[in-house]
């Protein structure tokens, strides 16, 4: 039995480390995260893990951890009953042996000879006899039940005491964590990204959890087992224990180079996987872009290039983790060799030990070094989570600087609401350098309506944020009513204040609930009324669902007008004293804007209000003007006054006014827009900013400013829960190997590898029997040849296994890693062919598509590579295990095979639960990582409606379920654990027992007893083994049917280069002819509805319309990103449909609204505009000069080797609108297509830009969609649509004199009905 224990830990070991390179989430991930902490090793004491700990978790893991001590004694102890066991058959077997001769009988347990004298072997010794075999084997029987009994309790107490205490202390870190996270001040959300703090929420509590749990009880009984297993072999033989001893270093030394080397490899190869990940997501994140410039094959090779890396990593991994395998069974081997040789001295030369004690010591020694390497995985867990908890334990101590739960602080009993800056100066915590308010002064009185105005960086926002005490100035101070506001109560103060920001976040609920989050306890008549004043009112009761309709992640379901009017209603319903509107409607047309100036104008009566400028209508009739520049009030007056003075606010008023007709509806000053958003989304990680900029990308990307006003919520619902993904029926394998078919030599060669693994165990079996038999031939000679010969053989087992392993290893790996890489890239090429109309569904954002690549790919891997040679290895073993029991003994081979199901299905159980546990652990969380998600991302806002703390309540109500299900899972989990260890001690008994009875009732040799339960366990062992994987090889079927789903699918508009007409003189002449369209993703929504309108080559055609009426869908049937439902869209007079789509798209440069740049230098990123040759510097240059960009490329330090960062980050957006422009250019297109090319630009960037485009405009067919008018009165034809189609059409001139709807867009910037 120790030699099956001793096995089945080895087995266990070694299986477990394949186990880990496999399973994600298990220590090898943790050594990798390890890999990062490297740079930063502090991490708290052990012992400080347990501050959490209430004395009833201490009693709990106290009583554990004396369980967990006491299972790890039980294995020795059985040590002792198997060598007692040996002794016994031995004997019984001399004696058969001897008695065999007709002239010798069994006298007072003596051997005599039938004349009565005491038969004396050759040494003078006596032989005893009467060894009553059954009563024996009952007694060991009942020793081991009792022993298998004893091991189910405790090691039950070991898993449910630690697992339970460790989710209590947990829930309570977790709950404290977030508690501190929500109490911070907003400069320490600037320093901390909210990606990293909701990884750390998740992943670094869950690494201190792994350090808590299980993990302790097992290496306690595993040192335990070590301690015992040492003493049973000091005891039994000391000599022998020490030979023992000499060799295990070097079994240990293998399993830790082997944890080390795998860690860093399974890092590198990560790593390299990111790069490759990266590029991934940031293609199909700006799919339009890729589409539009042709630049599938270039992104399909640059993916490509960063596999190989990751690649040759994998398959560097798999040979070492070969290498080491092989080394660690030859070792074993030779070590085997070496301890019967010398223990067979022992034995028969000096009698120091009896072949049961030599067992005894060989085992237990062997145990207890085994137990010492698995025990090593333990302290990985422990490391990790003391480096998490280090950082999470920083954070639960630091104290916040602006802590908004406290109750300090005076509430006044009146407000009147004056405002007063004295000598404020201020910088972000994030950016100490950059001082943003110098020595700021400023009044703002009562009830009055005071705008903000001057260019962007002047300090306006910030101003804002310190009257919510978002910050504290670096000097001076704040004043409300003349009291400091750090002296005023935190939640009271925000309490008086509303907020209407640029761009609103609102929360993932229904419109009720969003409204209801400005203050608590609210009725629904105060909600409709606020609703109402808002102008709200109307458009949400027009909805399917009312109030009740939820408005998505971030409000992604609502128009941009849409959001900022629910937004609005959710300020007033505070009843604020103060009201800020940070750049309200900038990000509106004049339509959605008039409606919100409306409302936001009724409001304002009253109450001191703070307005940042942005449309000049909406700053004329403040009551004071404050012109701001570098941080300090320059100015101030009415509007009037200010023009006199001819100061910052003249200069913004003045760039802003073209002609003398339209300055009413004019923008003033988005005064270097560009430059705020650029500011603010450094100086605030956590900002708005940024995340909208991201959040108008990942909708449809060109048609982003299409988010019509009614929208069905229903509906859009409707088309996730028939979700076809749930329903995939599981590839065939056949196919998957067809992608590995030109692997097929790697595999032979790994599968022989396996078949030769799988055939040493019951070789094994054989050879370890046979030894124990040769002690019982009578002539010693005989016995030492014999026991040389087997060591021999012993020796050849062990090279032959290193050699097979290392096949195995490297030849799988080698497969494997080949077949992932040719499955992503093909992958990715598939998801580059679709349409456009594919990514719009949801299931299909970059984020899906990115973890699918990643996954998918690398699950398939689990149905070919390694995985065929575990079952190969393990199918050999289960055969060559199954002759040799059946060979021998059928009948014992019976009995033991009653107990396989027990033991193979504990071998599942334990590794179900290992993994089953983690994937549960994670659903559970997912809900309260939204809750913690939405909340940190949305910091700012929770922090202006003083509402931290409904969401600390939401988030804690959210755990309460996974903890309660935690304590449950961990009674189960004790349960199958207890009931896995003690099974196989029952089947010893039993199979013992029954040999024992066959050995005395039919004279079976024992020898084949121990033979035939060796094998038969073994096979047990293997195909426990076997078993485990076959929920991965579902998994891989699975996946592999998701990917041949995508490979198959055929795209709705071909990107062949062969498919469709091209030709030679392309002239550019559009027509649209009664165009009909719907977005394949909301089909209810008619987007064009009849739209006809034509455009001659070389004209420039002008589409205005308020948001929504079609414009840039327009544009999009032109690229061919969708077709029309109806109608057609002729170029040169063919219909779209039949040309060639890549043919197509060269012709066509386009300048959107948000350019979308790539993450690498300047002149990559106009490169990018023509993929078919390879453009020179010169080209660049030429293109760039066009665009007025070059001289602001030569200022930069590296020049056009200037990284642009990703998605453009490093520059304004003036700057990227211009390398856009050059980007088209450099295609030389014969159309080009402009959408709202500058509405995100302020005033004097616009100007640059807006030159630039007329530049590019010269002898080009030209498509311009436009919010602002100003830009497109020199268009040869203006089509003003609404609702899908056009409604007029002409020069502006032509339409001036018509006075329709042109002429009143115009004059007063009225939405067109």
């Amino acid at each position: 039995m120790g030699k099956w224990v001793y096995l089945h830990l080895l087995q266990y070991a070694v299986f477990q480390t394949t186990l880990y390179l496999n399973i994600p989430g298990s220590y090898f991930d943790l050594c990798y995260r390890d890999e990062r902490k490297k740079e930063k090793p502090q991490s708290v004491g052990y012992f400080q893990l347990f501050r959490f700990a209430t004395w009833k978790d201490t009693v709990m893991m106290v009583v554990g951890g004396l369980c967990a001590l006491v299972h790890g004694a039980a294995s020795p102890l059985m040590l002792l009953v198997y060598g007692m066991m040996t002794d016994t058959f031995v004997a019984y077997e001399r004696e058969v042996q001897e008695l065999k001769d007709p002239n010798k009988e069994c006298n007072n347990n003596t051997i005599c000879w039938i004349n009565g004298s005491i038969y004396e072997t050759a040494e003078n010794n006596t032989v005893r006899c009467g060894v009553d075999i059954e009563a024996q084997m009952t007694m060991f029987a009942y020793y081991y039940v009792g022993i298998g009994l004893g091991v189910l309790i405790v090691s039950y107490f070991q898993i449910v005491f630690w697992v339970s205490a460790a989710a209590r202390q947990i829930q309570k870190i977790r709950k404290t964590y977030f508690r501190r996270i929500m109490q911070m001040e907003i400069g320490w959300f600037d320093c901390n990204s909210v990606g990293e703090l909701n990884t750390r929420i998740s992943d670094d509590i869950n690494n201190i959890n792994n350090a808590m749990a299980d993990q302790v009880s097992f290496f306690i009984e595993r040192l335990s087992t070590f301690v015992f297993g040492f003493m049973v072999g000091f005891i039994g033989g000391w000599k022998l224990t020490l030979v023992v001893i000499a060799v295990s270093p070097l079994i240990g030394l293998a399993a830790g180079l082997m944890a080390m080397a795998v860690g860093r490899l399974t890092g590198r190869e990560l790593k390299a996987y990111a790069k490759a990940g990266a590029v991934a997501d940031e293609v199909l994140s700006s799919i339009r872009t890729v589409a539009a410039f042709g630049g599938e094959e270039k992104e399909s090779e640059r993916y490509d290039r960063n596999l190989v890396e990751a690649q040759n990593f994998g398959v560097k991994k798999g040979t070492v983790i070969g290498v080491f395998q092989g080394y660690l069974w030859c070792i074993i081997f030779f070590c085997f060799a070496l301890a019967f040789w010398y223990g067979s001295k022992l034995v028969i030369d000096t009698k120091e030990l009896s072949p049961g004690s030599l067992i005894q010591v060989f085992f237990g020694v062997l145990m207890a070094a085994m137990n010492l390497g698995q025990a090593s995985p333990c302290l990985e867990a422990f490391a990790s989570g003391r480096a998490a908890a280090k950082i999470i334990f920083d954070t639960i101590d630091r104290e916040p600087e602006i802590d908004c739960f406290s109750e300090k602080g005076r509430k006044l009993d009146k407000v009147k609401g004056d405002i007063e800056f004295h000598n404020v100066t201020f910088f972000y915590p994030s950016r100490p350098e950059v001082k943003i308010l110098n020595d700021l002064s400023m009044q703002i009185k009562a009830g009055e309506t005071t705008a903000f105005v001057g260019p962007s960086g002047s300090g306006k926002s910030t101003t804002i944020q310190l009257i919510q005490r978002f910050y504290d100035p670096k000097g001076g101070m704040v004043t409300l009513d003349g009291h400091d506001i750090r002296t005023l109560n935190i939640q009271w103060l925000r309490s008086l204040i509303g907020i209407v920001e640029q761009e609103p976040v609102l929360f993932a609920t229904t419109i009720a609930e969003n409204i209801r989050f400005g203050r608590p306890g609210v009725t629904m008549e105060d909600i409709i009324q606020a609703a109402k004043e808002a102008n709200a009112y109307n458009f949400i009761m027009d909805l399917p669902q009312k109030f009740d309709t939820m408005v998505g992640e971030g409000g992604g379901q609502m128009s941009g007008g849409q959001k900022q009017r629910i937004a609005i209603a959710r300020a007033l319903i505070r009843n604020p004293r103060i009201l800020l509107l940070d750049m309200a409607t900038s990000a509106l047309d004049n339509e959605s804007e008039a409606v919100v100036q409306e409302a936001l104008d009724k409001v304002r009566m009253g109450r001191t209000t703070i307005s940042i400028a942005h449309r000049l209508s909406t700053i004329r009739n403040a009551d004071v003007i404050i012109g701001f520049d570098h941080g300090q009030a320059v100015e101030k007056g009415t509007h009037s006054e200010l023009i006199e003075r001819q100061g910052v606010y003249f200069t913004l008023v003045t760039l802003q006014n073209e002609g003398p007709s339209n300055t009413t509806n004019e923008t003033i000053s988005e005064a270097l827009e560009d430059f705020v958003l650029k500011a603010r989304s450094f100086s605030r990680g956590s900002s708005g900013s940024r995340r909208s900029s991201v959040r108008l990308r990942s909708q449809s990307k060109l048609s982003s400013n299409f988010v019509p006003d009614t929208l069905p919520d229903g509906l859009i619902i409707s088309t996730e829960h028939d979700d076809p993904d749930e329903h995939v029926t599981p590839a065939p394998v056949a196919r998957i190997l067809k992608y590995n078919q030109s692997e097929w030599p790697y595999m032979l060669v790994g599968s022989l590898g396996a078949a030769l693994n799988g055939s040493v165990n019951p070789i094994y079996a054989v050879l370890f029997s046979q030894i124990l038999g040769t002690f019982a031939i009578p002539d010693l000679n005989e016995q030492r040849e014999q026991i040389n010969g087997i060591c021999v053989l012993f020796c050849i087992v062990a090279v032959i296994s290193f050699f097979s392993q290392f096949l195995q290893g490297f030849a799988f790996a080698k497969s494997g890693e080949l077949l992932t890489r040719r499955l992503r890239k093909v992958g990715f090429q598939a998801m580059l062919r679709q349409e456009i109309g594919w990514f719009d569904d949801p299931r299909n954002s970059p984020g899906a598509l990115t973890t699918r690549l990643a996954t998918d790919a690398s699950m398939v891997k689990g149905a070919t590579g390694s995985q065929i040679g575990m079952i190969v290895s393990s199918l050999t073993n289960i055969g060559a295990s199954f002759i040799i029991a059946f060979y021998f003994s059928w009948k014992l081979t019976l009995v033991i095979m009653c107990f396989l199901p027990l033991i193979g299905l504990s071998g599942v159980f334990q590794a179900k639960m290992l993994t089953g546990f983690e994937n549960e652990d994670k659903k559970a969380m997912e809900v309260a990582g939204q809750v913690s998600s939405e909340a940190l991302a949305n910091i700012r806002t929770i922090a202006g409606l003083a509402k931290e703390s409904s969401f600390v309540e939401s988030y804690e109500q959210k755990l309460e379920l996974p903890y309660k299900s935690g304590k449950k899972r961990a009674k189960i989990y004790g349960l199958c654990f207890g009931f896995a260890q003690c099974v196989i001690f029952m089947a010893y008994a039993a199979s013992f027992r029954y040999g024992g009875h066959l050995v005395s009732s039919e004279g079976l040799s024992y020898m084949l007893v121990f033979r035939v339960i060796s094998a038969v366990v073994i096979s047990g062992t293997a195909l426990g083994r076997a078993s485990s994987f076959t929920p991965d090889y579902a998994k891989a079927k699975t996946a592999a049917a998701q990917f041949f789903k995508l490979l198959d699918r055929v795209p709705k508009i071909s990107m062949s280069h062969t498919d469709g007409e091209k030709w030679d003189n392309f002239r550019g002449e559009i027509q649209f002819l009664n165009c009909k369209f719907t977005y394949p993703t909301r089909p209810d929504i008619q987007v064009l509805n009849d739209l006809v309108v034509s455009v001659k080559p070389g004209q420039t055609l002008a589409f205005v319309g308020s948001s929504g009426c079609g414009k840039s869908t327009s544009v999009q049937l032109l690229e061919r990103f969708y077709d029309p439902d109806e109608g057609q869209v002729l170029i040169d007079g063919r219909p779209s449909q039949s040309v060639n789509v890549p043919f197509l798209r060269s012709q066509i440069g386009i300048v959107s609204q948000e350019p979308v740049l790539f993450d690498c230098s300047i002149a990559e990123n106009i490169q990018y505009g023509n993929n078919t040759c390879s453009v020179s510097m010169e080209e660049i240059i030429e293109s760039s000069k066009k665009a007025y960009l070059h001289d602001f490329v030569m200022t930069l330090p590296d020049k056009y080797e200037t990284q642009v960062g990703a998605q453009g980050s490093q520059l304004s957006r003036g700057q990227k609108q211009r390398i856009a422009i050059a980007r088209a250019i450099v295609r030389n297109p014969k159309i080009l297509l402009l959408d709202e090319a500058t509405s995100a630009l302020d005033t004097e960037s616009e100007k640059t830009v807006q030159s630039a485009l007329d530049e590019a405009r010269k002898g080009r067919t030209c498509i311009v969609i436009a919010h602002r008018l100003s830009t497109i009165q020199t268009a040869d034809i203006i089509a003003v649509m609404s609702q899908g189609a056009v409604i007029e059409q002409g020069t502006h001139d032509d339409l001036m004199a018509k006075k329709g709807a042109y002429y009143k867009l115009v004059k007063t910037g009225a939405p067109i009905s």
